[in-house]
């Protein structure tokens, strides 16, 4: 059976683009229609740019025209979460506060994006500010879950995850400042990566914690994250927290398989924490298991506590959070959404000791992380810690039940090591479970090279879309 367009990879529909078998403006008229079909129950999207989307997709056709090859992302549609920077496109980060802020300039990643010839289709649903929760007071309402629209799709990046798993384009850029991107890939049963701190700019990002945000793609794929990152990464000078890094071949080990890698498996990371759901962790000892078949050396490794983590990031994203919002705070205190004005305003509690202690935390921390890859290629622990919680286990007030907001991904924006998310295969009452890899600054080939491993043996092939057609007719 043919397969259909939004099931191809970035680069098959690379191939179909180059090989004149398909249009850029083709591909843009798909998305475009299928957003329009299924979306109303999904809510993935905040802006649908139709008119720039088939703009974008004739020139991407008249470079191919001319023999002018941009790069991977030519012709390939793509979103961006409503915190990225777009010229003459309005970029509301979800809040009554931006709703009628029109940038004049595009965020870096959107300009790389751009040059490279990718088909721009709109703006993603977020949480206000990145922050927030799946809120109903906002302007826009919260995205759903495409595999079960009662429960949420994750944190603020969920628009980007819902747009990749519902099929209405093959990669969507989200932020990430304590998992972001990985709770949303985990939840909805994509691929999201969290890069090295640095090493994709994050100008032009709304932020919210100048020393936690990090920018990446969500896919459905392993490979597909790699072609994204071949487009948006590198060094940016007008960004002063990113890294005068070469970027590396993130596509060149996508197939070398597993033969003499060395994994550590951070079990107790995550297995003594009282929110972990049995079925991850017995799902976590199943893929310790299929990595060790595979051919890799797998062992358990320590790391520090994961509340010592949780407590540096908390205490360092409130402080930093609050030091960006302050004015507004205090002069539109009424014009945030609920949750979001509780999880910010606490930051004007915290001292100058208490922002210090955290920062000198976050050192040792970081350290002890890069022991433990010294001595192991990448490290495997959990993502998200249960299953997509229900859009109703969020009460009036913040904070939720620890079990409706429990994820493992906090340390590595305080290390800022890079952190890979995936499906397991696995899922509970329909619902997706992920892992989390996690390797050396600077290596995301080894990190993507055992994620495409793990995918290629375990990953469904095809793997199953969730059931558009019954949200359609609820």
């Amino acid at each position: 059976m043919t397969k259909a367009l939004h099931d191809r990879s970035i680069a098959e529909l690379g191939s179909l683009l180059r090989d004149g078998q398909l249009t850029a403006e083709a591909l843009a008229e798909h998305s475009l229609s299928r957003i329009e079909q299924f979306d109303g129950g999904l809510h993935a999207f905040v802006a649908v740019t139709a008119d720039r989307a088939l703009e974008d997709a004739r020139e991407a056709d008249r470079a191919f025209e001319a023999g002018h090859d941009r790069g991977p992302m030519q012709g390939i549609p793509y979103a961006l979460k409503d915190v990225f920077d777009t010229a003459g496109i309005a970029t509301t980060c979800h809040s009554k506060l931006l709703a009628d802020y029109v940038p004049h300039r595009d965020a870096t990643v959107q300009a790389r994006l751009k040059d490279g010839g990718g088909v721009l289709i709109g703006k993603l649903a977020t949480h206000e500010y990145a922050l927030g929760g799946p809120s109903f007071d906002l302007p826009f309402p919260p995205a759903r879950n495409p595999w079960n629209v009662d429960h949420i799709p994750g944190a603020s990046s969920s628009g980007s995850g819902v747009a990749v798993a519902a099929g209405f384009l093959p990669l969507a850029l989200g932020s990430d400042t304590s998992g972001s991107i990985r709770g949303p890939a985990c939840h909805c049963g994509v691929v999201g990566l969290k890069p090295t701190y640095g090493l994709v700019s994050r100008r032009g990002v709304f932020p919210l914690s100048y020393s936690l945000d990090h920018c990446g793609p969500l896919t459905w794929t392993v490979a597909d994250a790699a072609q994204g990152m071949e487009v948006i990464a590198g060094h940016d000078p007008l960004d002063p927290s990113s890294a005068r890094v070469p970027p590396p071949n993130f596509s060149s080990g996508l197939d070398l398989g597993l033969d003499d890698m060395r994994i550590g498996y951070a079990r107790n990371f995550f297995s003594r924490l009282d929110v972990t759901a049995p079925e991850v962790l017995a799902v976590l000892d199943q893929v310790a298991e299929r990595l060790s078949k595979m051919g890799a050396t797998v062992e358990e490794v320590a790391l520090p506590d994961f509340e010592l983590f949780n407590a540096a990031g908390r205490i360092i994203m409130t402080a930093e959070a609050y030091a960006i919002h302050e004015e507004d705070l205090r002069d539109r205190p009424l014009d945030y959404g609920r949750y979001t004005y509780q999880r910010i305003a606490p930051g004007v509690a915290l001292s100058a000791a208490d922002l210090l202690q955290a920062h000198r935390l976050r050192r040792e921390l970081a350290i002890a992380v890069d022991g433990a890859l010294q001595l192991h290629d990448v490290l495997l622990t959990a993502s998200c810690l249960a299953p997509a919680p229900a859009f109703d286990e969020f009460p009036e007030d913040w904070p939720p039940p620890a079990s409706a907001s429990a994820t493992n991904t906090i340390p590595f924006n305080v290390s800022g090591h890079p952190a890979l998310a995936l499906p397991t295969g696995d899922r509970v009452e329909g619902l997706p479970l992920g892992m989390q890899l996690v390797g050396r600054a600077f290596d995301e080939p080894t990190v993507l090279q055992v994620g495409a491993a793990y995918e290629a043996n375990f990953g469904a092939s095809p793997r199953e879309r969730p059931d558009l057609q019954a949200i359609s007719r609820a």
